[in-house]
């Protein structure tokens, strides 16, 4: 029998681990969008690639990160010193903005690995035919380069930095996620040589056990039942029909499982709000996390007595050659939503209203007039979070699936052409209830120069729901303003803007909880 104060020891440890790698790696980036908004995340892996512990970094990552360390340990033989590359969506990825690395941990006089290290960062560019690599395309060979697992060497990564539009930021990104592997390894490697490496197994394997007794006592005092939900993104950027997401929650306390059911969500779509299969596990797996206790490992254990059930060639469970850049941003905060209004009917005092429901994703890419040089920003603009069972919902923050910061206008303005005009809190965008919802923000970027804008966001139709009669918040606008005229823009569009252009981004609001009683 496992000791407890050992097991939470090395719970510490292996999350110690992950936090250590997220920081080496946000320290030695080159780009704002990993340095400042801190857009990556890292995990330590069994020998069977089962997750044991996370950084506290972003759900749509970590969730959906074992199946590429899955993915790779089925394509490579990965030996001492060896990295794993990959970010095809539909070989172990999630978009092709999220380059993901694997390394291997070895312990001494062994042919085989007894552990693995892996961390997963958005590039602001990854090639495709838009700057950042987030435009409204129809199929994926337009989205970027497509990497399946590979072993990183010097050919590859010739290969990649030939087919971006910044290659030495492309290189300075991924020479940090080798430093950060590299580390997380020397650390493996030191504790294995501190307690022996059946005793860590021991303990590793402990922690699966752990968090899987723990989600099957929670799920032992749910109510018997079936209990659906379902929402809508706006569009798909292509066609103005709006997409369905549908699910139905079957809850089984006397057996302690659960059934997580998307059937009747919309088709894979044209445009790129395609989500693969890891982007809605990785969805189910942060709301359940939600569930349980803070101090609970979020280990693969979690969705032990869980079945995911999704149809295939759906919004939910795209296949090839579907465009998924809005997937992993957009259609994974509309799962969460969908999932959250399922679990309001049957623990409705622990679920807050919806939050913003976007990622207000902005790509801005063109030639810098101060230097003559491609650039190609990427941001998310945060919103407001959903009012709760126990107070006001929070402003300016980015929720769920993304864990990430705003970018400092400071940094904003030092490493692209723009000027930040306004920044501020959506003063009055939550929505009413017993608790509001937080207010979103309002960005306005100046171009010093010509440039290509993308803008992939949502909740400019369907307002973020209010739950227990608390109203929606308030949906999101974005306007081009040209000297004195302001033209409103759809959510998702792509445009050729001007020098003197200002974009204006106004983020949604959470719902309200509860009546104004």
């Amino acid at each position: 029998m496992t000791d407890p104060i050992e097991l939470a020891i090395f719970k510490s440890t292996f999350h110690s681990i992950a936090e250590e790698m997220g920081v080496a790696l946000r320290r030695t980036a080159f780009s704002p969008n990993i340095k400042e908004r801190r857009d990556y995340s890292s995990a330590v892996f069994d020998r069977g690639g089962q997750v044991i512990a996370m950084g506290d970094d972003m759900p749509v990552h970590l969730g959906s990160m074992p199946m590429a360390v899955r993915a790779a340990l089925d394509s490579l033989t990965l030996e001492r010193g060896d990295i794993a590359i990959l970010n095809d969506p539909y070989d172990g990825g999630t978009h092709l903005p999220d380059i993901t690395l694997v390394m291997p941990v070895f312990v001494a006089g062994s042919k085989a690995a007894a552990f693995f290290v892996a961390n997963r960062a958005h590039h602001a560019d990854v090639g495709g035919m838009y700057p950042g690599s987030m435009g409204l395309c129809r199929e994926i060979y337009q989205e970027g380069i497509r990497i399946p697992p590979l072993k990183l060497d010097d050919s590859v990564l010739k290969l990649i930095l030939t087919n971006v539009r910044t290659p030495r930021e492309r290189e300075g990104d991924l020479t940090a996620q080798i430093g950060a592997c590299r580390i997380g390894v020397e650390r493996v490697e030191e504790l294995m040589a501190k307690y022996g490496l059946a005793r860590v197994e021991t303990n590793a394997a402990a922690l699966l056990d752990h968090s899987e007794e723990l989600i099957r006592a929670e799920l032992a005092e749910l109510p018997e039942g079936e209990f659906s939900a379902e929402d809508f993104l706006d569009d798909d950027g292509i066609t103005s029909d709006p997409v369905r997401i549908q699910v139905t929650v079957r809850t089984r306390p006397r057996e302690r499982t659960l059934c997580v059911d998307f059937a009747g969500s919309a088709a894979q779509v044209t445009g790129s709000l395609n989500a693969v299969s890891a982007i809605t596990y990785s969805a189910t797996f942060y709301v359940l996390r939600c569930l349980l206790p803070e101090e609970a490992a979020p280990t693969a254990g979690l969705m032990r007595p869980v079945e995911v059930i999704l149809p295939e060639r759906s919004i939910v469970n795209a296949k090839s050659p579907a465009a998924v850049a809005g997937g992993n941003v957009e259609t994974s905060q509309r799962i969460v939503d969908v999932l959250l209004r399922a679990f309001a009917q049957i623990v409705p005092q622990r679920i807050p209203a919806a939050s913003s429901g976007t990622m207000n994703n902005l790509t801005i890419g063109g030639i810098d007039p101060r230097n003559g040089q491609p650039y190609a920003y990427y941001e998310t603009i945060a919103g407001g979070t959903g009012g709760r069972p126990v107070g006001d919902g929070v402003s300016g923050v980015h929720t769920h699936m993304t864990n990430s910061l705003n970018t400092p206008i400071e940094a904003l303005e030092y490493a692209y052409p723009f000027r930040v005009r306004r920044y501020s809190y959506r003063e009055g965008s939550g929505g009413a209830g017993r608790f509001r919802g937080g207010d979103g923000l309002v960005r306005e970027i100046e171009l010093l120069g010509a440039a290509q804008v993308t803008l992939l966001a949502d909740r400019h139709r369907f307002t973020p729901y209010g739950l227990n009669g608390g109203l929606g918040g308030a949906t999101g606008r974005t306007v081009l303003i040209t000297n004195t005229t302001e033209t409103p823009l759809p959510g998702k569009c792509n445009l050729q803007a001007n020098a003197g252009d200002v974009i204006r981004i106004e983020t949604p609001g959470g719902g309200g909880w509860g009546t104004d009683e």
